[in-house]
């Protein structure tokens, strides 16, 4: 037998074995569909970011100064019913700074600039104009930012899953009706990512302290996709 032949002969013989075992391992027929569903509640949590951030011609001046000041805010929100632990550092800095020379040449250092800033955690969203200006009036200079949200959201979302599958199922049998099959059961089940929160826009010190907030609704959106097996006929 020459040498081609007896390779075309191999690949037949493996070809015969190897046919049973991609009919054993094919996926049955399916149909994969996405479900989707929403819940629409107001916020329950609140975080406001601010600080202080405070210029001294040396860098201990500047954090000395930046320290007194920052103190004062913690205080002030202390005072006013925030829990510490609802209270965490969410930025710290110190920086040199530089005259803006007109000649070309080196740098001049011209003092340093101190920043700290803490986000604060408020339970009662009815209160965040008003922590806003509690943090203001004891000296905070940047209001960085608002994020409103929902505490137990995977409770709440609970609802939303099983819409979403119900969602899901509509439209599986919709396919089904259209393609003159029957809808089996459920082969696979994978939910999807949460969005990403949207974060309040950044405010200026000097306006926030008049800014109104409105709180709105938090929508919880729950994305599932589902494999239905096709019934034989």
């Amino acid at each position: 037998m020459s040498y081609r032949k007896l390779i075309a002969v191999g690949f037949a013989s493996a070809m015969m074995f190897a046919a049973p075992a991609l009919a054993e391992t094919a996926s049955p027929p399916s149909i994969s569909v996405i479900g989707e569903a929403s819940v629409s509640v107001p916020p329950d949590l609140a975080t406001v970011d601010g600080g202080v951030t405070s210029e001294g011609k040396t860098a201990r001046e500047a954090s000395e100064a930046n320290n007194v000041a920052m103190g004062k805010v913690l205080l002030a929100l202390k005072s006013a019913g925030i829990d510490p632990k609802d209270l965490q550092t969410s930025r710290l800095s110190l920086q040199p700074q530089y005259v803006n020379q007109v000649r070309p040449g080196p740098s001049v250092l011209s003092g340093y600039r101190a920043s700290n800033h803490v986000t604060v955690k408020v339970r009662d969203v009815a209160r965040v104009a008003s922590m806003i200006d509690i943090m203001v009036g004891a000296g905070a200079n940047e209001i960085g930012g608002i994020d409103f949200m929902v505490e137990q959201a995977s409770k709440l979302l609970d609802e939303a899953r099983g819409q979403a599958i119900a969602d899901a199922r509509r439209k599986a049998e919709i396919y089904a009706r259209a393609a003159g099959v029957a809808l089996g059961a459920p082969l696979n089940i994978a939910e999807g990512g949460s969005p990403a929160p949207r974060p309040y826009r950044k405010m200026a010190a000097d306006l926030a302290a008049s800014a109104p907030v409105a709180q709105g609704e938090e929508t919880l959106s729950v994305s599932i996709n589902v494999v239905w097996a096709i019934k034989a006929p």
